[in-house]
């Protein structure tokens, strides 16, 4: 049995990847780690090309990971959340999955999960529940596929304007937005994920869960057209 791991992370080796690591190795079987700042993902044309043959039109690595995820028997999908939505690399990869489904519905009862990274806290009532937009479109897209969607691991992350230099003065900086006007990059810090208990927990929480399902074995065969 084999799970798969996907992380839609522009930063090498940053909290998404890590976090999306800790999910892999919790599961203790054989793992595969994607990062799709490796890749060339155009998303989704909705021409439909793809319907009898299961593969997209588009030639770029869309076609690879998409035969990765159809030979894999679990699937993690690792994302971040700018502008409060998920990141256009990690959507880009799951509207090219859309292949699959046609007729046969090749993800159809694969274990599943998520991991997002998130700079607005869980308590900002006064932000879009960035968190929740990032896992709900993870989580829908399992769902639709008909795959078993077994939970969500939240990261705290970082905003940029702590690195970029210019976070204590500009008027823009989401460092005051976030944490309020009192805010600095040094009262703020740097998120790491493995300072972060309950995420780590959660990340070896589900990788448990999906190995369960796996060795359960109650996944579906895949749809045959009558």
């Amino acid at each position: 049995m084999k799970v798969l791991g996907v992380s839609g992370s522009p930063v090498h080796n940053g909290n998404t990847d890590r976090a999306l690591k800790k999910v892999l190795e919790a599961t203790g079987l054989a793992t595969e780690f994607v990062s799709l700042k490796d890749c060339t993902v155009a998303p989704c044309r909705a021409c439909l090309g793809c319907v009898d043959t299961h593969c997209c039109v588009i030639q770029d690595d869309g076609i690879v990971l998409a035969e990765k995820v159809k030979q894999a028997d679990a699937l993690v999908i690792a994302g971040f959340t700018p502008y409060s939505s998920l990141d256009s690399r990690t959507k880009a990869f799951m509207e090219r999955l859309y292949p699959l489904r046609h007729n046969k519905g090749l993800l159809a009862g694969k274990p599943g999960g998520a991991v997002i990274t998130c700079a607005i806290q869980a308590n900002n009532e006064k932000m879009p529940p960035a968190f929740d937009f990032g896992s709900n479109a993870i989580k829908f897209f399992m769902m639709e596929e008909g795959m078993e969607f077994l939970g969500s691991v939240r990261v705290d992350g970082n905003v940029p304007c702590v690195k970029c230099g210019y976070g204590n003065a500009c008027a823009m900086s989401g460092i005051t937005m976030l944490f309020g006007q009192d805010a600095t990059v040094e009262s703020v810090g740097i998120h790491a994920f493995e300072d972060q208990p309950a995420a780590v927990r959660a990340a070896v929480e589900l990788g448990k869960s999906i190995a369960v399902s796996l060795r359960r074995g109650t996944r579906p065969m895949p749809i045959t057209p009558a």
